[in-house]
């Protein structure tokens, strides 16, 4: 018997019909199957949020400036975002990299800097990242999982914050799932009426000028920063195989990119949600993946993947902790 008809044996024979506990027998397995037991545990919690900016926002794709995206990393730091009160709710640790944003944070903010360069280039003119800077980020984003590993920590979520980074994850979308650009953008920080239609304008020639063909290529060439992190931080915490908590559609973004590089990660990854932004239910039915929540977010940080956790426990709990029928002394069905 493998492991995995192992696993499914245990939670078939907990006092409940099977099938009972829906989504948490899935993640169970799952979880199991990850850490190769029958009892899997749940070590440090983390959640890392990359901020980086992008040059396409100088085309107006958002109806917010940059400088937001450094105004948002003071406010993490502050401790007073939506991550950080989901974090704190859950006992999960936070951490904020600037992977790129076009500000010079105060010495002695706790902010982690991995910063590649001062925000992505304006991909209405050049790519987003030359190969170089977008390795880089890669590489930055699997030594910080490395060290957070190193740490104990054997479950890691991600976030973002980054002004223009859903066209840079609409046009990653659109490239690697082949669906029309319309359906992959969304209001992002609120793009509507003539807004929208010039955001939409804007990635349509974007996604006609160039024609990377690896992976690689095209996360430079539609990318960011944040992103390119993100995907070097799924990469190495598959290979480590930590739990992947995957937020949403930015998220998610970089996730499918990880996928196209190496697809094996696919089986570390848990979908806590499905973001309202337009798109993202798409990209999780081209994944063939079900979320775990739906909730109508479409916030980023990282926050799906906090609120996520409290079921992604309660998966392991009652793996660990629930009675058999045999424990019991409770007659099984005949």
């Amino acid at each position: 018997m493998t492991l995995q008809e192992q696993l499914q044996h245990k939670i078939n024979l907990k006092t409940k019909p099977v099938g009972a506990l829906g989504v948490l027998e899935t993640l169970a397995l799952q979880i199991g199957t990850i850490q190769n037991t029958l009892t899997p545990s749940l070590s440090r919690p983390t959640i890392l949020v990359f901020a980086a900016d992008h040059g396409l926002a100088d085309e107006g794709v958002s109806p917010y400036p940059k400088e937001v995206t450094w105004q948002m990393v003071m406010n993490f730091v502050a401790e007073g975002a939506a991550i950080n009160v989901f974090s704190r709710q859950n006992n999960i640790k936070l951490k904020v990299v600037d992977a790129g944003v076009d500000y010079d944070f105060p010495a002695g903010v706790p902010v982690v800097n991995a910063k590649v360069a001062r925000g992505s280039r304006n991909m209405r003119h050049e790519p987003a990242m030359t190969s170089e800077e977008c390795s880089v980020a890669i590489q930055k984003g699997r030594e910080l999982v490395a060290n957070e590993a190193n740490a104990g920590c054997n479950i890691i979520g991600f976030g973002e914050m980054g002004i223009g980074n859903t066209s840079a994850s609409s046009l990653l979308m659109h490239r690697f799932l082949s669906i029309p650009i319309e359906e992959c953008i969304g209001a992002g920080t609120g793009s509507h009426g003539e807004h929208f239609a010039r955001k939409t304008a804007i990635l349509r020639e974007v996604s006609e000028k160039y024609d990377p063909q690896t992976p690689e290529e095209t996360l430079a060439t539609f990318g960011g920063l944040e992103i390119a992190m993100m995907t070097g931080a799924m990469l190495e915490a598959a290979e480590r195989k930590m739990i992947v908590l995957v937020d949403g559609f930015i998220a998610s973004a970089a996730a499918l990119t990880a996928l196209r590089i190496n697809p094996a990660v696919r089986t570390n990854m848990i979908f806590c949600h499905a973001s309202d932004e337009r798109g993202h239910k798409q990209m999780l039915r081209e994944l063939n993946v079900r979320p775990v929540l739906s909730l109508g977010l479409r916030l980023g940080e990282g926050t799906g993947a906090a609120l996520a956790y409290p079921l992604i426990q309660a998966a392991v709990g009652f793996l660990n902790e629930m009675a058999s029928f045999e424990d019991a002394g409770v007659s099984n069905k005949a």
